[in-house]
């Protein structure tokens, strides 16, 4: 396809996809919970982290940390005492356990005591136009506190090559404009432009085979070349198209 005709096909797509019905399987369904600013962004930050392997499973286990939290989790956060944390032993989803989990509480506190909540502490603070240079800076803050080794793996860098797709995905989900009832929009002081697709295999897949995208790695060096790309197509809101990606690898095995 011409880029003129790959616009127009992925633009249907967008339409096809970016409705509430998308959240029925997805796990955005979780921070819909919520109408409290906190408890979104903490409910949304959690699930995303924990968000790979079978969506059912990343839903489910989400569930059961909010239930955990009481189905308060900025409160929680806040005000929990270290006996309040024996309520977390005994999660787990695959490799994310009660250790990290007690930790991620901990440095969330610490998130929102120090550094003014997730939208500062993953607001770009130059003249950058992605947030690969936040990111970084971000779990640098998030680990500040005394932490288990272990726990640091759960949050990826892409000063390190890393795709981050799990932290990209959170920040679509806050700062993308909340039109069309999927994303959130909370986040005013960040801009969509800024933001970077959530590179999954799917995502990945599609975007090689529609070719948009030529690396074979899903690190950040394939997220910026798809960044340009999906860029060229709408500058003022390119993750619109992880929609379309997604959805055409997902529910159309395209």
């Amino acid at each position: 396809m011409k880029d003129a005709e790959l616009k127009d096909f992925l633009d249907q797509k967008v339409v096809q996809y970016h409705n509430p019905i998308f959240i029925e399987t997805d796990p955005i369904q979780i921070p819909h919970l919520f109408s409290k600013k906190e408890d979104i962004e903490i409910a949304g930050f959690l699930t995303a982290i924990i968000s790979w392997g079978n969506r059912t499973m990343i839903i489910k286990n989400a569930s059961s940390m909010m239930e955990r939290f009481d189905n308060a989790p900025h409160d929680f956060i806040m005000n929990h005492s270290e006996n309040d944390l024996k309520n977390l032993e005994g999660f787990v989803h695959r490799t994310f356990n009660a250790i990290d989990i007690q930790c991620f509480v901990k440095a969330l506190q610490h998130i929102y005591t120090n550094h003014q909540g997730l939208e500062s502490a993953l607001s770009i603070k130059t003249d950058a136009t992605s947030y690969k240079e936040s990111i970084s800076g971000f779990k640098q803050l998030f680990f500040e506190i005394s932490h288990p080794l272990r726990t640091e793996k759960h949050i990826s860098d892409p000063g390190k090559n890393s795709a981050a797709k799990r932290i990209n995905m959170f920040l679509r989900w806050m700062v993308r404009s909340n039109s069309a009832g999927v994303d959130f929009g909370l986040w005013k002081s960040h801009d969509p432009k800024h933001l970077s697709c959530p590179l999954d295999v799917h995502s990945g897949n599609v975007a090689r085979k529609l070719g948009i995208l030529q690396r074979k790695q899903n690190d950040w060096k394939a997220v910026h070349e798809l960044d340009t790309s999906l860029r060229a197509f709408d500058s003022n809101d390119p993750v619109k198209y992880d929609f379309a990606l997604f959805g055409l690898g997902v529910f159309e095995q395209f």
